[in-house]
């Protein structure tokens, strides 16, 4: 069952061990998808590793952490029609790449469809997968799925071409909630995004993350999307309820400086979304404020 149409992207930083066993699992796909590894720095001998034990990866080495942005350095090596984003600590269930090419063949206003998650080693699924399937964002009846105003990058089958035209990830975001601008800039052209209950992609999560900085970025990232793309009420509403909710320590406190000390290049870059849009931003108001799966803390 060879599928020639998704190329599986990957990212890793001082994981080894975790990346040997996800590219054992892709390379155990009978898709048999090409894959591509950007190493962002590894200290670790990952690199090594890659190339001796999976010398059919394609390994980009581009010396430093890139975050999110070494998937774009991996998009521009792909030469499917699709990419199938994957964590070093995450892989895709056999059929699913080729379930995920499938719809976007068949539907060509779709842009990219996001997975179950099965969290290892128990089999449970991530908390994050209630909120994709009842997603209040409201879309047109042809979507194989909920429509979504974003998506999961370790998830997430979508459009090579969409993903460049696009920009892809955003340099200054680096990594942590890095979807939301880019799902919503391809939501402004048009597309939509879609949860799909038949994909599934196990994770297991990896010890060898620092919550707290994870946190720092993620917060700080949701303030400058807000202001980048949103209308002033809504904005605002948003920072308020962040700055009302998250904990007040030192990450919260770091994480609105950086916000803040942002806020000359974000006011030169915003570009308000149309109307439409913003509906889709809108009516997710009630879910971020109320998620369990998505907190800022850490």
């Amino acid at each position: 069952m060879t599928d020639p149409r998704t190329t599986v992207v990957v990212i890793t930083h001082n994981r080894r061990d975790e990346l040997l066993r996800t590219l054992g699992r892709l390379a155990a796909l009978p898709e048999r998808p090409p894959v591509i590894v950007t190493d962002n720095g590894s200290t670790d001998g990952t690199a090594e590793a890659v190339a001796r034990l999976h010398p059919e990866v394609t390994l980009l080495t581009p010396g430093r952490n890139l975050g999110a942005v070494g998937r774009n350095l991996a998009a521009r090596r792909v030469r499917t029609p699709y990419m199938a984003f994957c964590d070093d600590d995450s892989w895709w269930e056999p059929g699913s790449p080729a379930y995920g090419a499938d719809l976007l063949d068949r539907y060509e206003r779709l842009v990219a469809v996001t997975a179950r998650i099965v969290v290892e080693p128990d089999g449970r699924e991530d908390p994050i997968v209630a909120e994709l399937r009842h997603s209040p964002v409201r879309g047109p009846d042809w979507l194989p799925g909920p429509a979504l105003g974003s998506f999961l990058a370790a998830a997430t089958v979508l459009r090579t071409d969409a993903f460049l035209a696009a920009g892809g990830f955003s340099e200054r975001l680096w990594l942590g909630g890095e979807e939301e601008l880019l799902a919503t800039d391809l939501a402004t052209q048009g597309w939509w995004l879609a949860y799909v209950e038949d994909m599934t992609v196990h994770h297991a999560p990896s010890p060898a993350r620092d919550p707290t900085l994870r946190r720092v970025h993620g917060l700080r990232n949701t303030l400058w999307f807000c202001w980048l793309r949103r209308p002033v009420l809504p904005a605002l509403r948003r920072t308020w309820e962040l700055a009302r909710t998250v904990p007040r320590d030192r990450a919260s406190l770091r994480a609105f400086g950086l916000a803040l000390a942002g806020l000359p290049w974000v006011l030169r870059e915003r570009r308000v979304v149309p109307p439409a849009v913003e509906a889709r931003l809108g009516a997710l108001a009630e879910a971020q404020r109320t998620s369990t799966a998505r907190r800022y803390v850490g």
